[in-house]
């Protein structure tokens, strides 16, 4: 039987990217998009709830969206799901779900600008290196 494993988002970033380097050079940037979703209840009163998605970019896009992207700019990501157990430094078992993004385009926003000028081709992100283990700085309880 065959499967899809694909994200579309369109929102926020919360935080300025931040770009690493593995020990073999590989460049990978991750940050936080909000979505929000907005809606009436049953009384006509508005509500809202924001979602927070934890986007992992690889290679030259990494640096693309290290390099332009920044709190509060909008950006359409489109990827795949993966979920990833690691230990904190107290040894505790974490769980991070994260997009690996394989098309990063950068929208409008406080940036300013946006469209094709700031976007990557799709897919320049991804590749063998992008779905195999990430290597984290030393002391570091981030899982990449």
């Amino acid at each position: 039987m065959a499967s899809v494993n694909k994200v579309i988002l369109v929102g926020n970033l919360g935080r300025d990217p931040e770009l690493r380097y593995t020990q073999s050079g590989q460049a990978v940037a991750t940050f936080s998009i909000a979505t929000t979703d907005r809606w009436r209840d049953k009384d006509g009163a508005n509500q809202e709830r924001t979602e927070w998605h934890r986007i992992v970019v690889w290679g030259k896009s990494a640096e693309n969206c290290a390099q332009y992207l920044q709190k509060g700019r909008s950006a359409y990501v489109e990827g795949r799901l993966q979920t990833n157990d690691w230990e904190d430094r107290e040894g505790n078992k974490r769980t991070t779900t994260e997009v690996i993004a394989q098309n990063v385009q950068f929208l409008g926003g406080r940036g300013g600008g946006g469209g094709a000028a700031g976007s990557s081709e799709p897919g320049s992100g991804s590749g063998s290196s992008s779905s195999g283990p990430t290597e984290a700085p030393p002391g570091d309880d981030v899982p990449f």
